[in-house]
This record gives structure tokens, sequence and C-alpha cells, in this order.
């Protein structure tokens, strides 16, 4: 008997991978949370029946949502990740020399502790001394924070659940607020491709819009994800993405990556002209 896993990417969209084995099934008081083994894309965490991180392709999401913004800004000294339980974002920022501080707030433990358990690949760094994690809702944590973060990434599921608060306006606004005069700041940015997650991209752009004064999406291709094609949001006080990219600092950083590198870090801001008018409106 063959077993598959289906997510649901639309009404009419479904994508499927060949299981190996159900390794890990559990229930927070957030959410639903599975890990499974699969043929072609090696362990897999899923929640709420939503793929979030393969083994095959992680590597392409953590580098781009980190080594854009410590391109532009090699002097990170504290980084803040909100969300990003499986620990990959945490492994990427590790890898800085750097950074001094790297605070991770996750508000579900049972999704870093299944990590841990089972996702060697992701969470192999949170034990690392610079890194102290905080399970407690980022939303509140980031309210009395002000003018102490280089950098924040905003590492969340999709708006709903326990994701839903992490784009909105208020929390943007907090996030300004946490951010030293040369902060900046990645979020989740969604996809322009299907319907459903166009609005929610084209409402988290816009509303980090109106707060900071540098505002930019950029593109990276996640094969696992809805359509492949998704944005992360770049935005900060004082540091433009193309302009103030002078070439990696970390040389050997970039021999180990799999994914980013200086031309792509230039080429993911160059969006697409369906994309440009979704963001324009």
């Amino acid at each position: 008997m063959e077993l598959w896993f289906t997510e649901n990417q639309t009404e009419n969209v479904k994508f499927s991978m060949k299981v190996k084995g159900h390794v890990f099934s559990g229930k927070s008081d957030f959410q639903k949370i599975d890990i499974i083994d699969t043929y072609e894309f090696g362990r897999v965490l899923v929640i709420d029946g939503w793929t979030m991180v393969t083994e095959k392709d992680e590597f392409i999401y953590h580098e781009m949502i980190t080594h854009v913004a410590l391109g532009v800004n090699p002097n990170i000294k504290r980084a803040l990740v909100i969300g990003g339980g499986d620990g990959g974002t945490v492994r990427e920022l590790t890898g800085f020399p750097t950074i001094e501080e790297i605070h991770m707030v996750e508000i579900d433990p049972v999704v870093v502790q299944a990590s841990k358990d089972y996702l060697s690949y992701t969470s192999c760094k949170l034990n690392d001394p610079r890194v102290t994690v905080y399970y407690e809702d980022g939303i509140k944590y980031i309210k009395d924070k002000e003018n102490y973060y280089d950098l924040i990434i905003v590492d969340s599921t999709d708006p709903i659940g326990p994701g839903e608060g992490l784009f909105s306006e208020a929390f943007y606004n907090d996030c300004y607020k946490a951010l030293t005069e040369e902060g900046i700041m990645v979020n989740q940015c969604e996809s322009p491709y299907y319907p459903n997650n166009a609005r929610e991209m084209k409402r988290a752009y816009n509303k980090i819009g109106k707060i900071f004064p540098i505002c930019k999406a950029y593109q990276y291709n996640m094969p696992t994800y809805a359509s492949g094609h998704w944005l992360f949001g770049f935005a900060s006080k004082k540091y433009d993405p193309i302009n103030d990219f002078k070439g990696f600092k970390f040389k050997e950083k970039l021999e180990n990556t799999k994914y980013y590198n200086e031309e792509i870090h230039k080429g993911a801001f160059a969006l697409p002209n369906y994309v440009l008018k979704q963001l324009e409106k």
C-alpha cells in the first residue's frame, strides 16, 4: 500500500508527496504538527496541513530570509527571529561571526521540540551560546522593545491562526520602534501567484510601506510552496538593498551557500511586471 501526503494549495490545486513513514504527530495549544519522511523531499514539517519545511529545499528559504540583510549591513550584532521554530533561520544567522545576540521568539514550544527531536538539519544550531529562545507571543514580546535590534526577521506562517497578528500594522510599527537607526526588517511576504496568497502579500507590503522609509520586495523560488514563486519583504530605516549593497563581506560564507550569491542578491529585486502592478495597487 502506498502512503501519500496531499496539500490542498488552492481549491483547484493539490500537491502530493509519496511518504515513507509518519515520524511525529502532535497537537499543541495552537496548531497540529506533523513530521513525515518522504521519498523525494526527505523529512517534512507540516503544520495544520501546510508544508512548512522540507529537507530538500529548506536551504533556499533560510538563505534568502537571512543573507540579503547581512549583505546590505554586515555589521549586524543583535538579531531577532519571530517565529521560525524549526531553527533554520537561526542556523543561518549563527554562521555570521559578527552577530553577538540571536533571540528567537516562538509561540509554540511543541514545534521547537519536535524540530530538535526529528529535524536536526534545521535545529542544529539552537544550542549556540549566542542563541536565546523565548516561548511567547512575538506580538507581545516586541511591544516594549526600543532601539535594540539591528535585524528583525519575521519568519511566520501564513496569516491564519497564531501567525495572523504578525501581518498587522500595529505589529510592524512595534518592529520599527524596536530597530536601531540602521535596522532592517525582513518578513515572509507570501506569494503573488494565487489570489489568496497575493491578497495577503499586497496587504503586508502596503502596511510596511506606510511605516518604513525604504520598503522593497524580493523573490525566491520555493519548489514545495504553492506556485513556487514567493516573496520576502525588505524594510529599512536607512539602507537600500541594492544601492547600499557593496559586495559580501564574508566571502567564506558564500562558499557554503547553495542558493544565495551576490548576483542572486541583486537579481531577486528585479520583479516581474505582474508583481510590480500588484504591489503598486
